[in-house]
């Protein structure tokens, strides 16, 4: 499918994810706009799996801004956890907390879980939306494995990043520089995808 597309806005508020999405996007020369900076609050995510609420999101950027959207739901899926946090994660602690109370809760929730069982999944779907009725959006996913810490190690990233090892990196996603996170992330693999549709 090809687009013309100049501006999007980014139905999000977090700026980590706006300055993991702006040079992925740079490419095509897209401006990428926050929600937040057009005073646009955040949806209710009402959706039972990670498509369903960047779904959500998206069409409620796109009523909102008269522009076409683009919404990313992501999270961590942990087995031992039964795949939570999963599409919770982001309010694992509560509404409005800080990453370190969320990373606290995780690990809360795991202190009984053996060094072998704590294989885990970060997840990414992303869904581009031209406009509140579009019949056709594109979705992309992408996800990235790992095991979850009993600590944390790293300080760039956010959410779960300091508790997320990558075996394959033999470190954190917490310690990988933003280059490095923007080849290999679940966010950067959707993006890629996504890409490869427009």
């Amino acid at each position: 499918m090809m687009l013309n597309l100049s501006r999007l806005v980014l139905a999000s508020g977090n700026q980590g994810k706006i300055e993991e999405f702006q040079p992925l996007l740079a490419p095509l020369g897209i401006e990428l706009i926050s929600q937040a900076d057009l005073g646009i609050e955040s949806a209710e995510e009402t959706g039972l799996s990670f498509v369903e609420n960047a779904l959500i999101k998206a069409r409620h950027a796109c009523v909102l801004s008269g522009l076409p959207a683009l919404a990313d739901d992501s999270g961590l899926s942990v087995e031992a956890l039964q795949g939570a946090p999963g599409i919770y994660s982001a309010r694992i602690a509560g509404p409005g907390v800080s990453d370190a109370e969320k990373v606290r809760a995780l690990l809360q929730q795991m202190q009984n879980v053996p060094a072998d069982s704590r294989q885990g999944c970060y997840h990414c779907a992303i869904v581009l939306m031209r406009h509140p009725l579009d019949p056709i959006p594109i979705i992309a996913e992408g996800h990235l494995n790992g095991i979850v810490l009993e600590k944390e190690n790293g300080v760039a990233g956010f959410g779960f990043d300091p508790v997320f090892y990558l075996p394959e990196h033999r470190c954190t996603v917490a310690q990988l520089s933003m280059l490095q996170k923007n080849k290999i992330s679940h966010r950067a693999q959707a993006v890629s995808k996504l890409l490869a549709q427009l």
